[in-house]
């Protein structure tokens, strides 16, 4: 596993070092304490490319799974450096490289790829591409894997936040301030608990029906943004107070490296539901159980219990103030 520490790869390892599995992680060691015992950690740059091979020998391995592949230059070296030393290379694309809007609300793996929003996207679809032509033209035993917004316990999953995560919002839920919500809060959204997402992964490793294929894996549970915040504020005991701003103004207003064009307008400002059919044919039983009420308790729990995870952000919340002072000074200049 390439990475294997995230939000999402976290999990796989859990699952898989529990298991028994031969289980080799290549990353910065930068996490080496959520390590399980037991695995193997290969402590190298993916970049370097001659000290990964030196790194590898001769190992060879059942599967590669990138985790941490964002450019189709990465995608390129990762195709030089296992070509020939795995039987499946796993690679972990976006479901955010749909089509944004896509032509129906429901989204299988064939839906078009096309984000006009999102450089990031747009990243992730030539990824693909590249792994697609290699599979043809090579042989090379690609899957693609396309998440959608999948969390666990070190952060609460909202739509609307600065650069320092999610605890501002809450802090401004529990300040009883209001919290600025895109659209009018009524878009559905998927949220998958990162061991529900674990199993739907693991259950394609090794499985020859993947080979060459792409799947999406998430929860059948589909919330609008006003039920997910509201579940934010009951986990923390306090009322929800939505305030309502188009997504374009908000793009248009905030500062650029938040890329709210990316995440609001080519992301979360749009339903979708996902049709996990495709993957339910290919790991027989497979179902996401967490519930968002709970996932997000657990969320507040660890939050909780863990002060350093409660990074306060000074700058996304004067914004807030001011984006919320400039809409209702708005409507006062205009109101009859």
């Amino acid at each position: 596993m390439i990475g294997g520490t995230g939000t999402i790869s976290s999990a796989i390892t859990r699952l898989l070092a529990a298991a028994g599995h031969d289980l080799w992680l290549l990353n910065r060691g930068n996490r080496h304490d959520e390590v399980p015992a037991g695995v193997h950690q290969l402590i190298a740059d993916i970049s370097d490319e001659t000290k990964v091979l030196q790194l590898l020998g001769d190992e060879y391995f059942d599967a590669v799974c990138e985790f941490i592949g964002f450019l189709p230059s990465q995608v390129e070296r990762d195709i030089r450096l296992f070509t020939g030393r795995t039987r499946q290379y796993v690679y972990i694309s976006s479901a955010s490289a749909y089509h944004k809007p896509a032509s129906s609300h429901l989204i299988t793996e064939g839906t078009t790829l096309a984000n006009p929003y999102w450089q990031y996207s747009r990243d992730k679809i030539a990824c693909e591409e590249l792994l697609l032509k290699a599979h043809r033209e090579q042989g090379f035993p690609m899957t693609i894997v396309r998440p959608s917004h999948t969390y666990c316990e070190r952060g609460v999953p909202v739509s609307v936040h600065g650069l320092k995560g999610s605890w501002q919002v809450l802090r401004r839920m529990l300040d009883g301030k209001p919290v600025i919500v895109q659209g009018d809060g009524s878009s559905l959204w998927t949220l998958t608990w990162n061991e529900d997402f674990a199993r739907g992964f693991i259950g394609l490793l090794g499985n020859p029906k993947a080979i060459g294929e792409a799947f999406q894996i998430m929860s059948d549970e589909s919330l609008t943004w006003n039920q997910v915040y509201q579940a934010v504020a009951d986990a923390l005991g306090v009322p929800f107070k939505p305030y309502y701003v188009a997504s374009e103004f908000l793009a248009a207003v905030s500062p650029r490296e938040w890329d709210f064009t990316g995440n609001l307008l080519g992301d979360k400002a749009v339903t979708v539901v996902f049709d996990c059919t495709k993957l339910k044919r290919a790991v027989p039983g497979f179902c996401a159980t967490t519930r968002f009420h709970e996932g997000v308790r657990r969320c507040i729990d660890y939050l909780w219990a863990h002060p350093e995870c409660q990074v306060e952000d000074p700058e996304f919340d004067a914004w807030c103030d001011r984006v919320i002072e400039a809409q209702e000074a708005a409507k006062n200049s205009i109101s009859y």
